[in-house]
């Protein structure tokens, strides 16, 4: 399942880790699909497995992609909104604790 990050564009070309391969690369691999395991070929590229087996065969892509879609697409995690009242309950209630000489 990608991270939310990987939807989220970086500027910063310097600053984008994330591993990217091109269009040669992708041949490569399917030039060595015989010779080396897909687990083997992710390590040589620094890539996951599950890259390398996007790669070899795209309709188990379109299929990850039909599911997710089915599911709701990706999920957002963490709720700004929800984080913000949660701390400022925990600020109050450590402020209590404090003038009540608890702590």
């Amino acid at each position: 399942m990608p991270r939310k990050s990987d939807s989220i564009p970086i500027k910063n070309e310097k600053l984008d880790r994330r591993v990217k391969l091109s269009d040669a690369q992708k041949k490569e691999i399917y030039k060595n699909e015989l010779d080396l395991s897909q687990r083997k070929l992710a390590n040589k590229y620094g890539v996951s497995r599950r890259t390398i087996q996007f790669i070899l065969d795209p309709e188990k892509l379109k299929e990850n992609l039909k599911r997710r879609e089915e599911r709701g697409g990706t999920m957002v995690y963490y709720d700004k909104e929800k984080q913000r009242n949660y701390m400022k309950n925990h600020r109050d209630y450590k402020k209590e604790l404090h003038n009540r000489k608890l702590i």
